[in-house]
């Protein structure tokens, strides 16, 4: 088991990637925070996910934008566990306009919880990390922190930003062992994305097949969507991998999307 014993928090974890990341950590022996804005949903994830592998998972009720909050969740968590080896910076949301016409509220909350959540998250859990001289710290970005579409300013800048902190927290984590590294999905289909076909269709005034077949999966080799499982996968790689010869890294899982 390559997380046995292993102290993981997932945000965003009640539903979607994160809840597969969660299931993926639970069957490789961890004990696994199902970190959520809804805590009702993070309890019924984590009942489910306790009794299908070796590991365990309990819910935590959490708001990243919110400090006292994160601090508070991540402190429970450390108290009922003993520390935390890993997190998985997750929870997200998706608004698209175009830039002129872009609330800039909504701009401010995109923003606020892919940056101030990584940042908040990172910050409750590294002494934690510190103390144990040794932790994984896993952001999700995705290829639009490579690339630009249209209607997506807010949500390219934040995951271009998450490969800047995920760097910074490399350079400083070095010597005590803590590592950063960031996931670049492609379009996966999560609520998240459903929710964007009808979406991206009236705003460029196309159908919705168009949307599937050219925006989201034009520039794949094969037009598959990525699978959670994919993502999962690679949350399980740079969260178990055992030195500091991969941080400060992204690796794009997105069907040949992006190349690098």
């Amino acid at each position: 088991m390559k997380l046995k014993d292993k102290v993981c928090i997932v945000t965003g974890a009640a539903r979607g990637i994160g809840e597969g990341i969660a299931r993926r950590y639970v069957e490789e022996g961890a004990y696994v925070a199902i970190a959520d804005l809804n805590l009702e949903a993070a309890r019924e994830t984590a009942a489910t996910l306790a009794g299908q592998g070796p590991g365990t998972a309990m819910a935590v009720a959490m708001d990243v934008t919110d400090e006292q909050a994160v601090n508070e969740g991540v402190a429970a968590v450390a108290e009922a566990w003993g520390g935390v080896d890993v997190l998985v910076s997750n929870a997200g949301i998706q608004i698209v306009h175009e830039i002129e016409d872009f609330p800039f509220a909504d701009w401010k909350k995109l923003l606020s919880i892919h940056l101030d959540g990584a940042f908040l998250t990172s910050k409750a859990c590294i002494p934690h990390m510190y103390a144990k001289g040794s932790g994984s710290i896993v952001f999700m970005g995705s290829v639009h922190s490579k690339e630009a579409s249209p209607l997506k300013s807010a949500y390219v800048t934040a995951k271009h930003g998450l490969l800047g902190l995920a760097r910074v927290i490399s350079k400083e984590g070095a010597a005590h062992g803590v590592r950063a590294n960031v996931i670049c999905p492609g379009f996966v289909k999560t609520p998240l994305v459903e929710k964007q076909i009808p979406e991206q269709a009236q705003e460029l005034g196309i159908s919705e097949t168009e949307v599937v077949d050219e925006i989201m999966l034009g520039e794949t080799v094969d037009k598959e969507f990525t699978t959670i499982d994919d993502v999962a996968e690679v949350a399980l790689l740079f969260a178990s991998f055992p030195t500091n010869a991969l941080t400060g890294q992204s690796l794009v899982v997105s069907h040949g999307w992006f190349m690098q």
